[in-house]
């Protein structure tokens, strides 16, 4: 028997959890690693889940202004990998997102683009997001070469 999932928002104390979860798939370059000292300074955009008090998953909501924010630092421990946890994280992002503004675009730059088709995401290019290029991806070894696929869910009609 399993445990129940808890969502809930980050704590001080899932810091190293977060950063540890984080390595794994920054060291296979599927996600830009975050120091624990970026973790601690962007701590109110994580959410996590957890089972028997274990952090099983992470990710972070980061705001661009504007209404558009980007789904980032999705991570699930490979192990738990297809239990529909990553599901729920970005699920509870968007049920917040939504009791917060009555409008929003929510994207990702990603490699799994069936996940977000199926949580009402669409397939869109790069070149929606000037703020996110002009931030994140400068600094990225990939930035010349990507080969991520950019998904967008906007909220105003309730899909992408």
């Amino acid at each position: 028997m399993t445990s129940p999932l808890c969502v809930r928002k980050a704590r001080e104390a899932d810091i190293p959890a977060i950063h540890a979860l984080l390595k794994i798939y920054s060291d296979r370059k599927i996600v830009l690693p975050r120091s624990e000292a970026d973790i601690l300074h962007y701590l109110a955009n994580f959410t996590v889940a957890e089972e028997a008090g274990k952090l099983v998953g992470c990710v972070a909501v980061r705001d661009f202004g504007n209404n558009l924010l980007e789904v980032r630092s999705l991570a699930v421990l490979p192990e738990k990998q297809g239990a529909g946890i990553g599901r729920a994280m970005v699920q509870a992002c968007i049920e917040r997102l939504r009791g917060e503004r009555p409008f929003f675009r929510l994207f990702a730059l990603t490699y799994q683009e069936g996940f977000f088709h199926r949580l009402g995401f669409r397939t869109v290019t790069r070149e929606h997001f000037p703020e996110k290029i002009w931030s994140d991806c400068k600094a990225c070894p990939k930035h010349d070469c990507c080969d991520e696929i950019a998904v967008l869910f906007a909220s105003d009609s309730g899909q992408a």
